[in-house]
């Protein structure tokens, strides 16, 4: 399995009435096949996940398997506070012919989350896995952050074969590299150090911006690995407003706004994650046409 590259950790498309959607995400998959995307991600953090019933996974991860192209890694997000629960979520995955499982820290019990807990979380899961499995650490949510000496020990096991990092600490990120053995592969989810992260070994992201500017963050990846530091630098540098205003400033409301005035299915968020206010839309549209005039002016 060639695990680097970006991958779009999907949202989840719900219709007026609150519904998934799944032929809404058949439509997004369908546009997002022909860029440049490595795969998608689906029931991330991105895809709402903390908020969808597990059988709504099911019918998302079913109708993503059906609609993505041939040569796209599919990576479900099967992570739960219990062991048991991550672990048939995650074979639920494997059954329907998911390639990876993304598995968040549990982090309800966060004081005992002692690093020999993680461990033994970790190891369980992959034991039991009928797929490979990669670590999500993603501190913004869980408020616990998977540092070196933890995937040291992890990426030992041969069926953690990875991790996705959304620290967007970028030492911590090279501490990470710098642990793991050369086959450990190590992606990003922060779009304003993806340029760094690149650089220091990272081999990809999995970025919440890939679903509105997909080619852009793949151009960034390839112009990285291509060698031509100043391309990806000068291109890295057209996500920094969209990274602050679709991620922390605005969240999964804002991104999928952005993807309904790019022409994706964004659709409303679930509850109690509220729409946008009418000042945050233009402010949203006002990015976007920036975004588009420097790519168009760059071509």
């Amino acid at each position: 399995m060639e695990l680097r590259g970006i991958f779009a950790p999907l949202t989840a498309p719900l219709a007026l009435d609150g519904a998934i959607a799944p032929a809404r995400l058949r439509e997004n998959i369908a546009r997002y096949n022909g860029a440049g995307l490595a795969g998608y991600v689906i029931n991330g953090s991105t895809g709402e996940s903390v908020l969808l019933q597990w059988e709504e996974v099911y019918r998302l991860w079913e109708t993503a398997r059906e609609a993505a192209a041939p040569g796209k890694l599919l990576v479900a997000g099967s992570g739960a506070e219990g062991t048991l629960e991550t672990i048939g979520h995650t074979n639920r995955a494997a059954a329907l012919g998911f390639d990876l499982a993304l598995v968040r820290t549990p982090h309800y019990f966060k004081p005992q989350m002692t690093i020999d807990a993680l461990a033994e979380y970790y190891l369980r899961v992959a034991d039991a896995a009928r797929i490979p499995v990669m670590v999500y650490s993603v501190p913004i949510f869980t408020h616990l952050t998977v540092e070196a000496p933890l995937v040291a020990r992890l990426a030992q096991h041969p069926n953690i074969i990875g991790m996705k990092d959304s620290s967007g600490d970028v030492k911590g990120v090279a501490a990470i590299i710098a642990a793991a053995p050369r086959q450990f592969r190590t992606l990003v989810g922060s779009a304003s150090t993806l340029f760094e992260s690149l650089q220091l070994g990272a081999v990809g992201a999995i970025l919440a911006l890939a679903n509105a500017f997909p080619d852009l963050c793949a151009e960034i990846f390839e112009a990285s690995r291509a060698g031509d530091a100043a391309k990806a630098h000068s291109l890295a540098q057209k996500l920094i407003a969209p990274a602050k205003m679709l991620g922390p400033q605005y969240g999964i409301p804002g991104l999928k706004y952005a993807l309904d005035r790019l022409g994706y299915y964004g659709g409303p968020p679930r509850p109690p994650l509220l729409p946008l206010a009418d000042a945050a839309r233009r402010e949203i549209d006002a990015m976007i046409a920036g975004v588009l005039s420097q790519t168009t002016a760059a071509n």
